[in-house]
């Protein structure tokens, strides 16, 4: 009989040379399990998905009661269907009063094309701004939007009129002008390897997009839903973008994505041409009854406020001379190490014992921490005595 793992290699596309390899049988909570009885606390929730953990039981009640009633009906947009309704509605109360409009897509690089395409028409400008080191998604739009020529070239050409600045460069700002439609960046950079920027960076680029009338375009898609310790990581900077891109966290683990923007600037869409931005599946109910849960969980369990003392806690334990910075805020951390040899061994030797780590696109020397939010004092502790002896062994 050929097994699963041989299935996976002959029949499914593959994305890499060396696949992880595997096999997940179930999951709950911050836990995956193998089909021979492996257990695995997931410490990268499937890159920064499972904010309130693995098949939350609010999440599965919500998914089934709306199995019971519908699931696709028809294309997003036409039909008046709740989960849509209730959740763009609950979406925007936890959101500052300027965005007033939710359009719901399958997943963060939708949303990021459906931001661009707001944009342009919105401002009547073509040139988009984007950050060295950036990931915004593997679609061709939002591939245009990499800052990384590596990624990019291999699929020349990309779209035309995409300038790159320095993240948290400040003099790279003069390269924001009145032909600018929008600037678009990561509220904190994930995979250049977590970095975060300076409160006064990104408050004089939002005055920067605002004196030339460049719209600022937030990708939230891995920092939303409490991941940095404030439920979007706008908030740590006191600025407001002008169009905010979510995905990942933002489904309880169901595919879903969205951007927000004030309602004049969603409106570009609907006409000239009519349904200017279309999708069949985005913000399918099933996904948006899951997401109503999800949000109702982190606030209901007070998530949020938990998530700076378990990163502190985090960064104690993992106090040691081998690793040469831990970077990050809330607990979408990074752990520097010395080159890829050490992430690629400790990486499989923390899976061997029972923990899933991961590096990053654009930053192999790194590991990824960002478990789920739910992540328990002890699971903490064991989880980091784990990466410690990996990289005592192999650092």
């Amino acid at each position: 009989m050929i097994s699963n793992r041989e299935l996976f290699l002959k029949n499914t596309a593959q994305t890499s040379d060396s696949p992880r390899l595997l096999e997940i049988d179930r999951a709950e909570g911050v836990y995956l399990y193998g089909p021979n009885g492996e257990k695995y606390i997931d410490l990268v929730s499937g890159f920064n998905v499972s904010n309130i953990g693995h098949r939350h039981p609010q999440v599965l009640k919500a998914i089934q009661e709306q199995l019971d009633r519908f699931m696709h009906v028809t294309v997003y947009g036409e039909f008046v269907q709740a989960p849509q309704v209730q959740f763009a509605t609950e979406l925007l109360e936890v959101l500052p009063e300027s965005f007033q409009s939710v359009y719901f897509t399958n997943s963060g690089a939708e949303a990021v094309e459906g931001s661009m395409k707001v944009a342009k028409k919105f401002t009547g400008r073509r040139e988009i701004i984007a950050a060295k080191q950036a990931y915004h998604g593997s679609t061709q739009g939002a591939l245009s939007l990499i800052g990384n020529d590596e990624y990019r070239e291999a699929y020349a050409p990309l779209l035309p009129e995409v300038s790159f600045i320095g993240y948290n460069n400040l003099t790279d700002l003069d390269k924001i002008t009145d032909k600018t439609a929008a600037v678009i960046v990561e509220a904190i950079q994930g995979e250049a390897g977590v970095r975060v920027p300076s409160k006064e960076y990104m408050q004089a680029l939002r005055q920067k997009c605002t004196e030339t009338g460049a719209l600022l375009i937030f990708d939230e898609i891995q920092t939303g839903f409490g991941r940095t310790g404030k439920l979007f990581a706008f908030e740590h900077f006191g600025i407001i973008p002008d169009i905010l891109m979510l995905a990942k966290g933002i489904g309880g683990g169901m595919p879903l994505g969205a951007f927000v923007a004030p309602k004049e600037m969603m409106d570009v869409i609907k006409s000239n041409p009519m349904l200017g931005h279309i999708t069949t599946f985005g913000g399918h109910p099933v996904s948006c009854a899951a997401a109503r849960a999800s949000l109702k969980v982190i606030r209901d369990e007070k998530l949020v406020e938990d998530v700076e003392r378990k990163a502190n806690l985090f960064r104690t334990e993992l106090n040691i001379p081998q690793i040469k910075e831990i970077r990050g805020l809330g607990l979408m951390m990074c752990l520097q190490l010395e080159n890829f040899d050490q992430v690629y061994q400790v990486s499989n030797y923390c899976a061997s014992q029972g923990l899933i780590i991961d590096w990053y696109l654009h930053c192999e020397t790194a590991l990824r921490v960002a478990p789920p939010l739910t992540i328990s004092d002890e699971e903490i502790i064991h989880s980091c005595k784990i990466i410690r002896e990996g990289i005592e062994k192999f650092c």
